[in-house]
Order: C-alpha cells, then structure tokens, then sequence
C-alpha cells in the first residue's frame, strides 16, 4: 500500500470506489462501536452483561446468513457480471434499515430489543453484501491501481470516522442544547446517530454507481450464472491440493480477522459495562482510536518491509493478543489484575480521571495501530502468495475468507458472557481465535505461489 500517496494516478473510477469505502465507515464507529450499539446495550437492554449478550446475539445470527449465503453470491456474481445490480438495493437497504434505529426509545416504547436485535442481524448481513460486492468491483473499479485505491479509502475512511465522530460530539454531546433540539432524556443524540450513518451510506455511494465500471454481462441468466458458480466453487474444493499453501492462510486470515473484528465492535460495549463510560468518553476514545489507525498503516509498511509480509501479520497478531490480555485486566477496581481502591483519580481533567480508564486507552491505541496493519499486511501477503493472473479471483476469495465466519465470534461472546455472567469472560475465546490464526501462519510459506 502507497500511504504517502495514495490518489496518485488513480483514476475517477478508483477514487469513487474509495469514496464509498470510507463512508460505510461511519457506520461501523458510530453506530456498532462507540454510540449506539453501548447506548442499546447499557439503557436500552439495562444490565451490561445482558446487553453484551444480546449484541452478540445479533451478529451470531447476522452471521451465520453470511456464511450460509456470501460464498454462493460471490460466485454467481463473477460469473453474471455486473455488480451494479445486486449492489443498488442492498445499499439502500443498509442506509433505510440503519436510519431506523432512531426509533430505539429507552423506555422500550418504540423499538423493543428483540426488534433491535434482529434490526442489528438484517444490518451485519447487508454490510457483508454490501462489501462482497464493493470488493469484487476493485479490479474493475482500479485495474492495476488496486492496492492505491484500497489505501486511499482506508486513509479517507479513518479521516472521515474522526469528522464524524467530533461532530456528533460538539453537535449533539456537549453543548447543553444540542443542534437541532435534540433531547438528551431520551437520547436522542445517541439514536441520531443511526440516520448520520444511513444518510453516508447512501449519498457516499452515488460516485460509486456514477463513475465506476462495471464488470460486462456475461450473458447468463442469473439462474445459469448461480449453476455455474456452484461448479466453481466445488473446481475449488477438489483442486485445494494445489493451492493448499494460500488457502492455509486464507484459512488463518478467517480465524484472527474474526477475532480482530470482535475486538473492534464489542470495545465500545465493553468500555460502558466494565469502565462505566458513556457517550462524551466513548466518542472521546474513538477519536484519539482513529488517530492510532492511521499510525496502524505506517506500521504495516514498516514491518513489511523489514521482516516480510507474513512476519509482519504475526508481529502484529501477537501485539493485539498481548493488548487484549492487558485489558481483560482493568476494571475500576482493578489495573493489570492488580486490586486497586475503585474510584481514585490520578488527575482532575474533564473525563478519564482513573489509572484503569487511562490505561484502557493507551493499550487500545497498540490495538488501534495494530488492527489497522493486519488490513494493510494481509492484502500485501496474499498479493505475494497467488500467481499474478490469478489475483482477481484469490481476492474474491479473500473477501469470502472474512465473510464465512461472521457468526463464530458473536456466538462464542454470547455463550462466554452469558455461562460466566461477566464481560470478560466473553472475550476468552477472541483470544483463542486470535492464537488460532497465529499458529496458522507459521504454516503459510511465502514464495511458493502455484
């Protein structure tokens, strides 16, 4: 990935594909991680470890659609062609569904949780189709510009989550009256958040249907490109002999990328049922979280080039799983699973005043920078494993790779949470995913593609 200059010589079809990259973004920090999804989890639900169950309710069902689904979308849609098509109403859907989160009421008036539960599942299943479809239009979108386009709507989407994230904060959060009227009561500058993303959804990808191309029909009916997408992917099962070393790490990429988004999605539950944060401090977090992002595709580059793509991944690997050790180990009464007196603050500022509250920042900046350089390390890795006129077709399997085990992580955060009734405890088997997909890699050889 060129981080220094990524628009260099991309064209207005590249662009627009990063375009709409980044503003799926949003959707993700403001409504999963940082504002709504903790607000549903802490008010709307009421108890913390419920609330973190009922979350992981909804990405386990969410997920096992995608995994049921995305392998078989994915080959009919290379042997129809176009993208365009499925890709139309699945955006509109996303942004109409997550608009619909306004009407998540605290008082269970509106909403009720089983509503915003499967609300949640329908919103993990269009944004896995959504990008299925995103991604297979890259060597369309960017032919030989792939990488250049996809590190330019990474860097645009983090600088687009920061804008959002401090205006909702100086909009809605901290003013005593809130930009449009907005009542703090019933938080409804938490729920405003669910048509800010609806509304970058939809408009961030209008420069995608307008500028980008599109793959050519192939002139199969949708019924025959489905037949013959079933061929394929069975071609693929029965020659995996031959392409056993990149499907060795497509298979760890599926085990430590599922973990790594666990991470990123329940931080924000975690943070307002262990620590007690609420909208300010998370959307706080999230900012100085973004800025770490960035730092995460510098470091991939760094790494990449001094030990190699695949030590790369486990350096990287390795620091989120010490991370995620380190903060299983704060709580209020609690700093590295040392006991401390709850409550004493080391310093007078406006938020984060405790030892664990502090230190829960600064090992999420390691998980920030280190999360952001698994994206980055594990594109170059695949680009050095598969044959150069195979590379479309091992990306579409990469992006299925991230898709089919959308259901694995939420299920095991809900079984954890719910048998030993902490938030904690749901993060054991992240941990377990993450040290599966390290010990994978140690299987992966570079320079050996078929």
């Amino acid at each position: 990935m060129d981080a220094a200059q990524p628009t260099k010589g991309l064209s207005a079809g590249g662009i627009a594909w990063a375009l709409f990259e980044a503003a799926r973004i949003p959707l993700v920090i403001l409504v999963t991680i940082y504002v709504f999804t903790p607000y549903f989890a802490t008010v709307v639900v009421g108890d913390p470890v419920k609330g973190q169950a009922a979350v992981a309710a909804s990405g386990k069902w969410g997920g096992w659609i995608v995994a049921l689904t995305a392998p078989f979308i994915g080959a009919t849609l290379d042997r129809y062609g176009p993208r365009k098509p499925f890709l139309a109403p699945v955006v509109m859907l996303l942004g109409g569904v997550t608009s619909l989160y306004w009407f998540a009421l605290p008082d269970g008036s509106g909403l009720t949780v089983p509503m915003v539960i499967a609300m949640g599942a329908i919103v993990t299943v269009l944004y896995a189709y959504a990008d299925l479809g995103q991604n297979s239009l890259l060597p369309m979108a960017a032919p030989g510009q792939e990488h250049r386009a996809s590190g330019f709507g990474l860097a645009l989407g983090n600088i687009l989550a920061i804008a959002a994230l401090i205006f909702v904060l100086t909009a809605f959060v901290w003013p005593d009256v809130p930009l449009f009227g907005l009542d703090k009561a019933s938080h409804e500058p938490d729920r405003i958040t669910g048509p800010i993303a609806g509304a970058f959804v939809l408009f961030g990808s209008l420069p995608l249907f307008l500028l980008s191309p599109d793959a050519r029909r192939t002139g199969l009916s949708v019924f025959a490109a489905f037949r013959a997408g079933l061929s394929d992917l069975a071609a693929l099962v029965r020659d995996a002999r031959a392409h056993r070393n990149v499907l060795t790490f497509l298979a760890a990429r599926m085990f430590y990328a599922d973990g790594t988004v666990a991470i990123l999605l329940f931080s924000g539950v975690y943070a307002a049922g262990v620590l007690g944060w609420r909208t300010g401090e998370l959307l706080t977090f999230g900012i100085l979280q973004g800025l770490f992002a960035v730092v995460g595709g510098f470091l991939a580059v760094w790494l990449d080039g001094r030990f190699g793509a695949r030590r790369a991944l486990q350096v990287q690997i390795l620091m989120i799983l010490l991370a995620q050790l380190a903060i299983l180990g704060l709580r209020p009464d609690m700093l590295f699973y040392v006991a401390i007196a709850p409550g004493v603050a080391v310093w007078d500022g406006p938020m984060f005043r405790t030892a664990p509250e502090i230190a829960y920042i600064l090992v999420g900046f390691i998980n920030a920078a280190a999360i952001t350089a698994t994206y980055a390390s594990s594109r170059t890795l695949l680009v050095k494993l598969v044959p150069a006129e195979a590379v479309g077709r091992f990306f579409g399997l990469y992006t299925l790779s991230g898709s089919m085990t959308y259901w694995l992580a939420p299920t095991l955060i809900q079984l954890f949470t719910l048998w030993f009734a902490t938030q904690q405890a749901g993060y054991y088997p992240v941990l377990g995913l993450l040290l599966l997909g390290l010990v994978l890699l140690g299987f992966v050889r570079t320079g050996q593609a078929p």
